[in-house]
């Protein structure tokens, strides 16, 4: 009888568990299905339910290139749709309808995209969001401040100094130039001085881990981000690619920890004010000094932040400068004039006020980022259901802000892909939409070190111009730009480099 009862129990267990089960995957495919419905009323991408777009999806050149298709497509639309699997993804590629993302407090929280970031930057200022992002923004936007970004000008003039070396001696070795690689190789030691004070000498060693280790890194993660079947942890910790991330990220962490500590314990016996040079490091340990609840993860989450975000997006936009500045005879000839009225025959380091004065560098610049925006597309949680363009977009799901695109929307830019930099002239862009120029996002989560990026940038091409001029071999499109993590060559940009007179 006992034994009679208990089966009964166990079935009528079995039986609730499964009817719960059963419950709830029709309430989510209801939910499917209306999600659908409602998203769907956008033009998008010829869909599958559950597969959504996944099997239709691009990779590398193709993709950027797919997404620009359908945005001039469906130009006409204030957004259009892709689905990502069972989660759809609203793209937005014209700037007046970003706005209502930009201009809220609200859509702070970066897409599940990002996620795979997290094991190499934890929840640092790029990827947190709510109240941990307040406040990293807080402690963090002091080491931005102006006069401390001037102390960083010399480390700057120093590395485009070895650069500028370098290239010289390739010149007249006659030796192909990458151009690429080469402002890579030259951002990566002017970020390593800056944030964390440390020279890792990467023009001259390469094939240091670190430098190896920094480059793996942000392959891995792009690969990670365009293939669903590395999307799980459980998966990609199996895969070859999951353990070689492994193996970077051993690498990079335990890197940055040995600087943190020992930095930490230069500053027990230096007053911070009396050191020579100041890296942003430091500054984050005085603020640890003042606050208790700062840890030295969270300050390695910071230092691994800037190294990620630091190097790759200054080399990508400079590298894109060259490649224009070196098909444009005539905007070449404007840069020569003004760089050698500004620094005459001498050889002495930038300094701030030749920054300010170069201004049709600044002009060409800006020009450049519209073309070719270091990020290319950026990714947010909708926080709300809002109205965009008289279409529902649903609370929870991701929007994706294409820079490439709202930078070609010619509303604003006539002959989009012509390069004119006179475009930025005051006159010319007065009335422009504040959205139709994004190349360090904007609103709240702008990127916090675009002065810091923008000196580099001036200071790495004044410094090629000041001795070079530049003649492109490639078109762009020979070069098939990717949009990876940054906008970038497929295979690099060779230019070649001839000494001036």
């Amino acid at each position: 009888m006992i034994e009679l009862s208990l089966n009964f129990f166990l079935k009528l267990f079995y039986t609730l568990i499964a009817s719960n089960l059963l419950l709830r995957f029709i309430k989510w495919i209801f939910n499917y299905i209306n999600k659908i419905n409602s998203v769907n009323q956008l033009k998008g991408m010829y869909m599958l339910p559950f597969l959504g777009n996944i099997h239709q999806l691009k990779t590398k050149h193709e993709f950027l290139m797919q997404i620009r298709d359908f945005s001039y497509k469906f130009k006409d639309e204030p957004m259009w749709r892709m689905w990502l699997g069972t989660m759809p993804n609203y793209i937005f590629h014209k700037g007046e309808y970003a706005e209502i993302l930009f201009s809220s407090s609200k859509n702070t929280q970066k897409s599940v995209q990002y996620d795979f970031l997290h094991p190499w930057l934890g929840t640092g200022l790029l990827t947190s969001h709510g109240d941990k992002w307040s406040t990293r923004r807080r402690l963090i936007t002091p080491t931005f401040h102006f006069e401390i970004l001037n102390d960083f000008l010399s480390v700057m003039n120093e590395q485009a100094l070895i650069m500028t070396e370098i290239l010289s001696s390739l010149v007249k070795n006659k030796q192909e130039i990458n151009i690429f690689e080469r402002l890579k190789a030259c951002a990566l030691d002017v970020i390593c001085e800056s944030a964390m004070g440390q020279n890792v000498n990467a023009q001259n060693d390469q094939l240091s881990d670190y430098v190896r280790a920094v480059a793996r890194m942000s392959e891995l993660v792009t690969y990670r981000f365009f293939d669903p079947l590395e999307w799980s942890d459980f998966i990609y910790s199996r895969t070859q690619r999951g353990k070689d991330y492994k193996r970077c990220l051993k690498i990079l962490h335990e890197f940055s920890t040995k600087v943190i500590m020992e930095r930490d314990n230069d500053l027990d016996d230096v007053d911070l004010m009396s050191k020579k040079r100041v890296a942003f490091l430091d500054l984050l340990l005085k603020a640890k000094r003042e606050d208790s609840s700062i840890t030295f993860n969270d300050i390695r989450e910071e230092v691994d932040t800037f190294m990620f975000e630091g190097h790759d997006t200054t080399a990508a936009a400079a590298s894109w400068a060259c490649q224009l500045i070196g098909s444009h005879p005539e905007v070449q000839k404007k840069l020569h004039q003004e760089v050698d009225l500004i620094l005459g025959e001498s050889n002495r380091p930038l300094t701030n006020d030749d920054l300010k004065e170069l201004k049709y560098l600044d002009l060409v610049i800006k020009e450049t980022l519209r073309l070719f925006p270091s990020v290319p597309y950026f990714g947010r949680v909708i926080s709300e259901d809002c109205d965009v363009g008289g279409y529902k977009v649903l609370k929870g799901e991701t929007a994706v802000i294409v820079a490439y695109m709202i930078h070609r929307d010619e509303k604003y830019y006539p002959d989009p892909e012509k390069f004119d930099p006179d475009r930025f002239l005051p006159e010319n862009s007065k009335d422009r939409h504040p959205y139709a120029y994004i190349p360090f996002s904007a609103g709240r989560r702008n990127c916090i070190g675009q002065r810091f990026a923008q000196m580099e940038e001036k200071v790495l091409l004044a410094s090629i111009l000041r001795y070079f001029e530049i003649k492109s071999v490639k078109s762009i499109d020979e070069l098939e730009p990717v949009g990876d993590l940054i906008l970038h060559p497929n295979n690099g940009i060779p230019i070649e480099l001839k000494l001036r007179c």
